[in-house]
């Protein structure tokens, strides 16, 4: 995707902001299970990214998304968003370093490639900044898992009952939980099989192949297939509207 300079808007604050230059690759990642209610779905990503470049000759190159959950260390799409930087000789260009940053296989990658950033929440982070971003992080994990095991061990010291004897609600609200995480996943993927049909891609079967192209994952860490990518399109409004006109192909 190429985009050009555009005409700030008059509700964006440029206080101190210079015209920006040269050549970016914007890379976006949301969750499976934290974007709505982190509030930093793709397109608020994508809208902060063009603000901060509105101004000035620049160039977008391409958008990289990520679709995963934090169980996951693998990075395709930042892994192909880097690429691209050293291809084009590009500045990588994120919209929350806040959250990445916390991410010790964002930080890693990053560190690794050598590329340039720039990140809009943050425009003077620099490599450093993202190193103590990320020691600090990893600390905090640390001492979260160190209280929550001594608290356990407390807990069966005095003799209390650990886990859940209530089954039966159990299973009830696992089951509401697992149709909200089945939702929140559609929603998240949705934007992305939007793009892939911007690009003239239609068919669901041809939906499914690009999303593995791309390294995107289903929500059971699989390969996607035409009637995954349905389930997906009849979990979402726009998608209901669309799957009707639409048959397996």
């Amino acid at each position: 995707m190429t985009a050009t300079s555009k005409i700030l808007q008059p509700n964006i604050d440029t206080t101190a902001r210079l015209p920006h230059r040269g050549k970016f690759i914007a890379y976006f990642r949301v969750s499976t299970d934290k974007q709505g209610r982190s509030g930093l779905g793709l397109e608020a990503q994508r809208e902060a990214v063009l603000c901060y470049l509105n101004g000035g000759s620049w160039t977008l190159f391409a958008e990289y998304t990520e679709v995963e959950s934090g169980k996951h260390a693998d990075r395709p799409q930042l892994a192909a968003a880097l690429a691209a930087c050293k291809k084009h000789r590009a500045k990588l260009v994120i919209a929350k370093l806040d959250r990445l940053s916390r991410n010790l296989a964002f930080i890693a990658a990053l560190m690794d490639s050598g590329v340039e950033f720039v990140a809009v929440d943050n425009p003077h982070a620099n490599k450093l900044t993202v190193h103590i971003l990320a020691a600090v992080a990893q600390h905090e994990r640390e001492m979260i898992a160190q209280r929550t095991k001594d608290a356990l061990k407390a807990a069966k010291a005095r003799g209390q009952r650990l886990g859940n004897p209530k089954l039966a609600q159990a299973r009830k609200r696992a089951g509401e939980s697992n149709r909200k995480a089945a939702d929140q996943f559609a929603a998240n993927v949705l934007p992305v099989i939007q793009q892939i049909r911007a690009s003239g891609i239609q068919s669901l079967r041809g939906v499914a192949r690009a999303l593995t192209a791309r390294g995107i994952k289903t929500a059971r860490d699989g390969e996607w297939s035409a009637v995954q990518v349905a389930d997906i399109l009849r979990r979402t409004e726009f998608g209901r509207m669309q799957v009707h006109r639409k048959v397996l192909a």
